[in-house]
């Protein structure tokens, strides 16, 4: 009965010190970004606005697309978000179209 237990303690023990070692009990790095507004500029251009939500110096990247009445893609581009000291950044790109977009949206956005 004690070798059981010994061996289950034992177990539990370096159970738990490989969590700890492997970073598991850490929580992973986490954002979030939303769309606030957009505005069409021109034939060839809309205005993105959005917000970005992580800890303060995390940078990342962000795809933001432009889209026509069919929510065809009519325009895109890759924005980099250099690390900030704020939580929350409000942020405006300006995405060029192909041709008159209705709408303009952040499609997704990683950490860098």
């Amino acid at each position: 009965m004690w070798i059981a237990v010994a061996s289950a303690a034992a177990f539990v023990a370096v159970f738990a010190a490989w969590l700890v070692w492997g970073g598991l009990l850490e929580a992973p790095a986490q954002f979030e970004a939303k769309d606030i507004g957009h505005e069409v500029v021109s034939d060839a251009e809309v205005s993105v606005s959005w917000t970005f939500t992580a800890e303060p110096g995390t940078s990342a990247r962000c795809a933001v697309q432009a889209l026509n009445s069919t929510f065809a893609i009519v325009g895109w581009v890759v924005v980099d978000l250099p690390a900030s000291s704020q939580l929350t950044q409000t942020l405006t790109e300006t995405v060029r179209t192909t041709e008159l977009a209705v709408t303009g949206l952040i499609y997704r956005c990683w950490l860098t």
